[in-house]
């Protein structure tokens, strides 16, 4: 699929992975629009980019934003890459609040984004990719219900995508699951100084255990080839780490 020239929305696209991602998909000709929750964020890609990234201020939980953008944007390509920052602690330092969290933004994020592809419809041919996390895979003991929460985004990708198959909707969904803390992102950092911590290391030493580091570059990377259709037409899920894509 050539890139150049569609539309694609990249939600959580100010920071991190997703400000990559839309550095990424601008260099491949495709019209960006930018997608966060805070002003600030928006206003300060604006100012780097000028006209070149459309912007877009929303709540991705929210259901009314995330439709009336799919319905009036009308992308072709679909990235989120929004989450919620880790309240950093164990069971017993959790609160109900602070261990939900994740799965009132991030999973319901990626519910309503599936949901509103799926029944607005997006049009054949388009391409929705969520990104999720190694924790997913191995858990993570100091960060609530973080793990499960994207766990349940990379479940929700699978059942979005056999929905589109038995409605021939032709809609392609993915979720890439970076393996590793994704150095110089908010998340990255505030684990790495957390689980350094309890082993008695800096976060720096603790990121060193990683061969490769996995910087934000490489799982937008990977997300431009899942949009560009790089990968197996039946796989759903995509594993990136700091050496590039790896089988599921």
């Amino acid at each position: 699929m050539n890139i150049e020239g569609k539309t694609a929305l990249i939600i959580g696209g100010t920071s991190g992975v997703g400000r990559a991602t839309v550095e990424a998909l601008r260099q491949q000709g495709a019209r960006v629009i930018a997608a966060a929750r805070g002003g600030d964020g928006l206003a300060a890609l604006r100012a780097e980019t000028g006209e070149k990234v459309q912007t877009v201020q929303m709540d991705a939980s929210d259901t009314t934003s995330i439709q009336r953008a799919l319905r009036e944007l009308r992308p072709e390509l679909v990235v989120l890459s929004a989450g919620v920052r880790l309240h950093v602690g164990t069971l017993l330092e959790q609160t109900w609040d602070s261990f939900s969290e994740p799965w009132l933004t991030d999973t319901q994020a990626a519910f309503h984004l599936v949901k509103g592809a799926l029944t607005t419809p997006l049009a054949s041919g388009s391409k929705v990719v969520i990104v999720s996390s190694g924790a997913a895979i191995n858990g993570s003991p100091l960060s609530g219900g973080y793990a499960g929460a994207k766990r349940m985004q990379w479940l929700m990708a699978g059942y979005a995508q056999q929905l589109s198959d038995k409605q021939n909707l032709g809609i392609r969904f993915v979720s890439v699951v970076p393996l590793q803390l994704i150095e110089g992102t908010a998340i990255g950092s505030a684990a790495a100084a957390a689980y350094g911590a309890t082993m008695g290391i800096t976060a720096a030493d603790f990121m060193k255990r990683y061969d490769v580091p996995l910087r934000p570059s490489g799982v937008a990377n990977a997300i431009v080839t899942c949009l560009s259709g790089g990968i197996a037409s039946d796989a759903t899920t995509v594993r990136v780490s700091g050496k590039g894509i790896e089988p599921s």
